[in-house]
C-alpha cells in the first residue's frame, strides 16, 4: 500500500468518527430536548391539577362501556323493516360501490341477512328499540343513540386501539390517561382512572380477541396517567395486601426508606418517572384501605342489587362491575372502562346475541336508574359501544333464524346518557341497507371531541409535546363537537 492510500483511508478513518461523533452529540440533544419537554409538561400538569377546564363541564365523570368484539347495529338500535324484502337477495352494488371488505368476504356474494329481532318504539321520545333489550328499554329517554359512528379500521386490533386512543397506531395515550392528564385526581386515596374486565360473558368463547393493557396506556404521558386494572377475584389490584409477615405499620416503614432513596435519587438525574414512581406507591398504600372498602358490596340494599340483575352476585360479572362502576363515581373515581368480550359473531348471531344482551341489557339499565336516583346522573357521561358494527349482508349459513355478520366500519351504532347530553333522541341516519350513512357522520375524533367538552376540555388545546408534535386525543385532522345531541 502506497503512502497516498494510506492517507486516503486515514481521512475517510477521521472522516467518519467526526460524523458519528457529530452526529451522535445532535442525536443526544435531540432526545434531552424531548426529554425537557415531558419533564416540563409533567411538572405542569402535577402543579396544575384539575385547571385543565378550559369552560364548564357538564360531566365530571365517564363510565365507558366497552363492547369488545363489535355489537351488531342491525339487530340491536338500527331498524331497518323493509329490509325483510331483501331477505336473501344479494346486496346491490351500488350499496356496497367496492368499498372494501376483510379477507374473510373477499370475492364471496354479499346476500342479505334482515335482523330476525322485533324492533318497537320505547319511552315518551318513541325510540325503537330491539326485543333483545327490555331492560334498556325502560329508560329509552335517557339515551342518546347516535346511528352514524364510523372509523377507519376495519380489523379488531387497530380499530380497539383507535377507539380507545385515538389512533390505530399503538403506543399512543388514552383517553382515560388524557382526562387525568388534564384534569388531575378527584380523590387521593384511589386511582383516577380504572379498568374492569368482564370475566366471562355468555355469546361464546369460540372467537374472542386479547384485550391488550395499551387500550388502557398512558403512551407518552407520565405513567401515573394509566388505567389501574382491577382483578375479578383475589385482590382486586395485584399485590394489595401484605405478605404473610408483614403488618401495615412495617410497611409504612419500608415505604417511608424507599421514598427517601427515590428522593435523592430524584435530585440526582431529576427524571420525572421518580417522581411517578414515589406517588404511585403511596398511591398503593393508601389503596390497601379504601379499595377494600370500595368492593366490599355487603351493605348495599337488596332491591339496589336486584336493579343490576342475578349476575350482580358473581365476581368478575358485567352487572357486578356496573354497580361497582357507581360506587366508583361515588368516591371521586374520574374514569371508569368496563371492558365485555364476545360480540364477535360472525356466525351464529342470533343465539350468541341473545346471551350477550343478557349480559348487559338489565346491568345498563340498573346503572342508569341507581346513578339518577341518587342525583349523579347528570355529571357522569355513560358511553356504550364497541369497535365498529356489522354487515347487512351474511357470514356464513342464512336462514330467517340463524346468519352472521362480518365487520363493517363504515356505520356503527353507540348510546350515550347523563353528563348533559339530550336523552330520547337518535343522531344520524343510515340507508336503507344500515351500510352507509345518509346523514350527519360522526367520525371517531368527533366522539373524542364531544367526550372532552362534556368534561370542559377544548379538545384542540389538550396537548402534550412529542416527538416534535403537540399531540392530541383527536389528531391533527380536524374535528367537531356533535353539538345538536349536547342538553
Amino acid at each position: 500500500m502506497n503512502a497516498s492510500t494510506s492517507n486516503s483511508d486515514d481521512r475517510r478513518g477521521f472522516l467518519r468518527r467526526s460524523i458519528l461523533t457529530g452526529g451522535s452529540m445532535g442525536l443526544g440533544t435531540t432526545a434531552f430536548a424531548s426529554m425537557l419537554a415531558q419533564m416540563q409538561n409533567s411538572a405542569t400538569a402535577a402543579s396544575t391539577p384539575g385547571d385543565g377546564l378550559h369552560f364548564p363541564a357538564r360531566a365530571k365523570h365517564v363510565i365507558f362501556l366497552f363492547m369488545a368484539g363489535a355489537p351488531s347495529q342491525i339487530d340491536l338500535f338500527d331498524d331497518k323493516p323493509d329490509l325483510e324484502k331483501q331477505f336473501g337477495k344479494p346486496l346491490p352494488p351500488s350499496v356496497s360501490n367496492g368499498q372494501r371488505v376483510t379477507a374473510m368476504t373477499k370475492g364471496k356474494e354479499q346476500i342479505v341477512a334482515p335482523s330476525m329481532f322485533k324492533f318497537a318504539p320505547q319511552g315518551e321520545s318513541g325510540i325503537t328499540m330491539s326485543e333483545l333489550l327490555p331492560h334498556l328499554s325502560t329508560v329509552a329517554d335517557d339515551l342518546c343513540i347516535i346511528k352514524t359512528l364510523n372509523t377507519d379500521a376495519i380489523n379488531h386490533d387497530p380499530a380497539k386501539t383507535l377507539m380507545c386512543t385515538g389512533s390505530q397506531i399503538p403506543g399512543k395515550a388514552s383517553l382515560g390517561s388524557w382526562l387525568s392528564y388534564g384534569l388531575g385526581r378527584m380523590n387521593e386515596n384511589l386511582p383516577d382512572f380504572v379498568v374492569m374486565n368482564s370475566a366471562f360473558w355468555t355469546g361464546g368463547t369460540g372467537n374472542v380477541q386479547a384485550l391488550y393493557s395499551r387500550l388502557w396506556g398512558s403512551g407518552f404521558l407520565p405513567s401515573k396517567h394509566q388505567g389501574v386494572s382491577f382483578q375479578p377475584s383475589g385482590d382486586p389490584v395485584l399485590f394489595l395486601s401484605n405478605p404473610a409477615g408483614v403488618t401495615r405499620s412495617s410497611r409504612q416503614k419500608m415505604l417511608e426508606l424507599v421514598t427517601e432513596m427515590n428522593q435523592q435519587h430524584l435530585g440526582e438525574v431529576g427524571d420525572p418517572e421518580i417522581q411517578t414512581t414515589i406517588s404511585q406507591q403511596e398511591m398503593a398504600f393508601r389503596m390497601q384501605t379504601s379499595v377494600p372498602e370500595l368492593t366490599d358490596l355487603s351493605g348495599e340494599p337488596e332491591h339496589i342489587l336486584a336493579q343490576y340483575g342475578p349476575e350482580v352476585h358473581k365476581s368478575g360479572s358485567f352487572a357486578r362491575n356496573c354497580l361497582l362502576a357507581r360506587r366508583m363515581v361515588e368516591r371521586g373515581v374520574r374514569f371508569i372502562q368496563l371492558f365485555h368480550r364476545g360480540w364477535d359473531h360472525h356466525v351464529g348471531l342470533p343465539k350468541k346475541l341473545q346471551g350477550q344482551a343478557y349480559d348487559v341489557d338489565q346491568a345498563c339499565a340498573g346503572l342508569i336508574s341507581d346513578l339518577k336516583q341518587r342525583g349523579l346522573l347528570d355529571e357522569t357521561l355513560i358511553v356504550f359501544g364497541g369497535e365498529f358494527g356489522r354487515t347487512t349482508f351474511c357470514q356464513g349459513k342464512l336462514t330467517p333464524t340463524d346468519y352472521g355478520r362480518d365487520h363493517h366500519p363504515r356505520c356503527f351504532s353507540v348510546w350515550m346518557a347523563g353528563g348533559g347530553i339530550k336523552g330520547g333522541m337518535t343522531y344520524g341516519q343510515t340507508d336503507e341497507f344500515s351500510y352507509n350513512i345518509v346523514e350527519n357522520p360522526v367520525h371517531i375524533r368527533d366522539f373524542n371531541a364531544t367526550l372532552l367538552h362534556q368534561l370542559g376540555i377544548d379538545h384542540r388545546r389538550l396537548t402534550f409535546s412529542f416527538r416534535g408534535l403537540d399531540q392530541r386525543l383527536t389528531g391533527v385532522e380536524e374535528s367537531h363537537v356533535i353539538k345538536d345531541i349536547l342538553a
